[in-house]
């Protein structure tokens, strides 16, 4: 399972907003890439893929593939904008190493 916070939530509602004709998703994921070998991937989609899996949590659907899935659960995905930056931030307790940005991590 994944989580979204209130400010997550919040935030992810104004933006999907903008564009509601075009996007009903959230899409989240990791791929490889960042200085600590795998990194978290934001995006909105309208389509459900059929490797997708559906969470739905604090009103949010988001879609995340079943790669992805074994990485990302347990995690919850907050939204911070305090004077240490703004922005999304995947809280993923399986993550054994961090970058010290915080967009990527390792097992």
């Amino acid at each position: 399972m994944i989580k979204i916070s209130d400010s997550a939530r919040d935030r992810l509602f104004q933006l999907l907003e903008k564009d509601s004709e075009n996007n009903s998703y959230v899409r989240v994921g990791v791929e490889s890439g960042g200085c600590s070998g795998l990194s978290y991937k934001l995006d909105f989609d309208n389509i459900k893929q059929d490797d997708d899996e559906l969470i739905e949590d604090n009103s949010i659907k988001l879609l995340v593939n079943k790669k992805s899935f074994l990485y990302l659960v347990g995690t919850t995905l907050e939204f911070s904008d305090g004077l240490n930056g703004k922005g999304f931030v995947f809280n993923n307790p399986n993550a054994s190493r961090t970058c010290g940005c915080g967009e990527s991590f390792s097992l």
